[in-house]
C-alpha cells in the first residue's frame, strides 16, 4: 500500500508540445515545471511528456498552475492532463483494445482527456470517413483505432468525438504510453 504522505509522481501529457511550429526542447520544458517547484523532473521523447513528483494535495489548482506558467512562458496554451503512475497502470491493465486486432493498417492510440466525453456520445463511434474509431473511454480517457491513410496516421484523434466535446485531450499511441509509463517507474 502505498505512503498517503509521500509525494505523488504525475505524468503530464502535454498537448501541442512540439506540433504546427511550436517548439520547445525537453530540457527547457524540464526547467519550467523545475520554476515551479516541482521535483524529480524528467522527461520522455518529444511530444511533451514529462514526469515528476510533488506533494501538493489539489491536482485541478496544480494543472491550472502548470498550463498558466507554460503559457506564459512559451507564448501559448499548453492543455495539460496529469495522471499518476497508478492510473496509467490501472488504464493499460484494463485492455482496453482487447479484441480489436492492431494491423499494418492501424493504430491504437489512447486520448488522454481534460473532461469525460459527452454522457450521450455512443459508444463505439465511427468517423464519417471511417478513419477514426473511438472504441470505448473512461472519464480520463478514450480508445481510439487510427487508420492508416496513403502511408500517414488519420487525422486527430480527438477529431471523433464530435462538436459537442468541449474539453481537450492529447493522444499517444498505445505502444508509446505503454513505453512513457516504464519511463516515469525508474527511479
Amino acid at each position: 500500500m502505498a505512503d498517503p504522505t509521500a509525494p505523488t509522481t504525475y505524468l503530464a501529457f502535454l498537448r501541442a508540445v512540439n506540433v504546427g511550429g511550436r517548439t520547445v526542447t525537453m530540457e527547457r520544458l524540464r526547467a519550467l515545471f523545475t520554476e515551479l517547484g516541482l521535483s524529480e523532473v524528467r522527461s520522455y521523447i518529444q511530444s511533451g511528456n514529462v514526469f515528476f513528483r510533488t506533494d501538493e494535495p489539489d491536482r485541478a489548482a496544480l494543472t491550472r498552475r502548470i498550463e498558466q506558467h507554460l503559457e506564459e512562458a512559451l507564448g501559448y496554451p499548453v492543455p495539460t492532463m496529469l495522471r499518476t503512475v497508478e492510473e496509467v497502470e490501472e488504464l493499460l491493465a484494463s485492455d482496453p483494445f482487447a479484441g480489436i486486432e492492431l494491423t499494418p493498417d492501424t493504430r491504437h492510440c489512447v486520448v488522454f482527456l481534460s473532461e469525460p466525453l459527452p454522457a450521450d456520445l455512443e459508444l463505439p463511434r465511427s468517423t464519417p470517413k471511417g478513419d477514426l474509431e473511438v472504441v470505448s473511454a473512461t472519464p480520463g480517457a478514450a480508445f481510439v483505432v487510427v487508420h492508416i491513410i496513403n502511408g500517414r496516421p488519420a487525422g486527430n484523434p480527438g477529431a471523433a468525438f464530435g462538436k459537442t466535446y468541449r474539453g481537450h485531450g492529447t493522444a499517444r499511441f498505445l505502444h508509446t504510453t505503454v513505453k512513457i509509463l516504464a519511463a516515469a517507474k525508474k527511479e
